[in-house]
Order: C-alpha cells, then structure tokens, then sequence
C-alpha cells in the first residue's frame, strides 16, 4: 500500500514537474541572449560575471527593522481603490500632427506625439501584470486602451523586460502597428523571438545615441534598477530614454531608485521640458530601485526639468503602500518648487506645450 502511494506521488510530481517545464517553454517567458547578441554584451563595460550592473552598487531588497526581508507578508491596506478611478479616453488616432502630447495610460504605459512622431513606452493592455492571470489585477476602471485604439507606433520604447512594463499580449496584438523597437541591450532577444524583423529592433547600451531620422535623437539612458522575467537576474539591460526634437526634450527614468545620474544627466543635456519619472511601487524593504516620492521631487530637480509627470503607480498594486500614497505625497513634496507638477487623468491629453493646462485632483474623487 505504501509502496503504491509512494509510486502514485512520484507520478503526480512527474506529471506536475512536465506541466511547469511544458508551460515555461510559452515564448512569453522569452529566451536567454545568445550569439552576436551575447557578444556585444560581454563587451559591454557594465557586463560582469553574466551580469549587467548599476552604476552604484544597488541591493534589489534590504532588511529594515524586521526579519523579513520583503513586505509582501506585512500587512496590506489599500492597496486598491474603493471604486473606479477617474478617466478619460482621448481618441490618439485623431490628434493634431502639429502638436506635442502626452498621455498616460496608467502604470507605466505612455503614448506621446513628438515633432509628429507617435511613440509608446511599455505598454501593458492586459488585464494583469504578471504571467499568470492572478497577480497584480488591474484597478477597476483603469484598463480601457487596447491596441487597436493605437494609431501606427513610430517607435516603442522597452525600459526592461519586467512584466509589468514588457506585456507579451499586448506587444503581439501591437505588432503590425510598430515601426521601430527601442530597447535596451539583450532586450531584442524577445522581439526577435516573437517574430519581429532584426532590422526594426533597435538596442543600445546606457550613453548611446540613437538618430533614425532628422528630427527626433532617442538617447539611450543609464537607469538604477535590474531585470529578469523569471528565475533569470540582469541578463538584459535596464534604461531611461532623453527624446530630443528641434522643440522638446523630454527624459523618461524607466523604473529607477534615486542616483547620481540624475544630475549627471540633468547637466548633460541642460535640463528638459518634461520629466516622467518613477513614483510608484516603492518601499522601504528597496529603497535603492524605485523611488520614493521626495526623491523623484530632487531627481526632477537635479534633471533641471519644467515639468514633471509622476509614474508608475495608479494602476497595479505591487508593494506596500495605499494606492493614492505616491501622487499625495508627490503633490506635496512639489509645493513651491521650480517646476510644475502634472497630475493627469488616465487618457487625459496633456499638451506638452501648454504651461497654462490645470489638471484635477482626480484621486480625492475615489470613494
């Protein structure tokens, strides 16, 4: 009888060890670099030991006054909004050409017009952030753009290949809408195995400048965070991005704790007219990867930026914190500063252009 047990368990283990290896074979998992790829990344600088690394050293969790060493056990209190967050659904496909715009999709997913040039910053559509469909469910209400709501994409932007900024669905329900893929080093290796062509993925290490046309330069920037998609650690490279038209500078972070490259940056390329940095998802178990919102205040500073848009939160919970926290406490660290702090509305057109737009205080309307 033992014996029959034993044997039945073995079996059952089998069975569900197949399955495991079975379903980590779906491409949205993604392949490790390998060839020429590979060889660029060991010649990489920031490439050691299989590895990229920060530029400062940067433990992705610490211990802080507990013995364990994330919150994900702690207790969680809103974390989710009572009811759905405010919206709106602004039609991108109709947009006037001769403006500049941007539009927050909520999360970190971002659509802006630059010199009439259409880009997309890690889009996730999907209902969930997570490769399986029950972690980190979108906030009610909050997912209301879907690919076909995209005009044609002349560039997509990949900050890293973390799930809730590089979404396998919505990526391959984008594709015939994609011109051109930005990304950092190792990155493409997905792209090239869902099927895009080699010659419209673009990767690039940190300090590289990218000029595929006349009028807009992407320069590829160093962020402070890591990358992995599941038991993987720092095979692909993490990145912030300058835009830079004859009229705009525009910095995006990508997910970033606090550094000295901000103002290394910031002097680099005498300050922007926007700013879109990292607000969300921070705690103090990983102080060093995401920031909290009184950094992004000096980080917006030290990038000598006009205006800021907070990201990265309003949309999924994924650490410990209210889910109105980050845009509270950002619009008060904000107060009296030299740069103008906008708050929009998920969907909400901002125009770049305008220093005169008001946006609500949309989250004191949750209840």
């Amino acid at each position: 009888m033992v014996k029959k047990m034993v044997l039945a368990l073995l079996i059952t283990l089998a069975i569900i060890a197949l399955g495991v290896g079975l379903y980590l074979q779906h491409p949205k998992f993604g392949r490790a670099p390998e060839g020429s790829r590979l060889e660029r990344m060991n010649n990489s600088p920031n490439y050691v030991d299989g590895k990229f690394q920060n530029l400062v050293p940067t433990p992705v969790v610490i211990q802080e006054r507990s013995s364990r060493p994330l919150s994900f056990f702690a207790e969680r209190e809103r974390l989710r909004p009572p009811a759905p967050i405010p919206t709106v659904k602004t039609d991108l496909k109709t947009l006037d050409k001769g403006k500049d715009v941007f539009v927050w999709f909520g999360h970190a997913s971002y659509f802006m017009q630059l010199g009439g040039k259409q880009i997309l910053v890690d889009p996730v559509f999907s209902p969930y952030a997570s490769p399986v469909p029950f972690i980190n469910k979108a906030f009610e209400g909050t997912n209301l753009y879907t690919a076909e709501d995209m005009p044609e994409i002349d560039y997509l932007l990949i900050s890293h290949d973390h799930w809730d900024h590089l979404d396998y669905p919505t990526i391959m329900a984008l594709k015939p809408k994609i011109k051109n893929v930005v990304c950092g080093l190792g990155v493409g290796s997905y792209f090239e195995q869902w099927g895009f062509e080699e010659k419209l993925i673009h990767e690039a290490v940190w300090n590289t400048k990218l000029q595929l046309e006349n009028d807009l330069i992407i320069h590829v920037l160093s962020a402070r965070h890591y990358s992995g998609r599941l038991l993987s650690k720092d095979k692909t490279l993490w990145v912030g991005y300058a835009l830079i038209t004859p009229e705009r500078r525009v910095f995006l972070s990508g997910d970033s704790g606090y550094g000295p490259h901000f103002k290394e940056i910031g002097a680099l390329f005498n300050g922007f007219d926007l700013a879109i940095l990292d607000n969300g998802q921070y705690d103090k178990n990983w102080p060093y990867i995401h920031m909290m919102p009184e950094e992004v205040v000096q980080a917006t500073e030290d990038l000598k930026a006009k205006s800021l848009v907070p990201g990265h939160s309003g949309k999924f919970a994924i650490a410990n914190h209210p889910w109105d926290e980050p845009v509270k406490r950002i619009t008060d660290a904000s107060r009296n500063k030299n740069f103008r702090l906008l708050t929009p509305m998920i969907g909400e057109s901002v125009d770049i252009e305008n220093q005169k737009q008001v946006f609500s205080r949309w989250w004191e309307r949750v209840e």
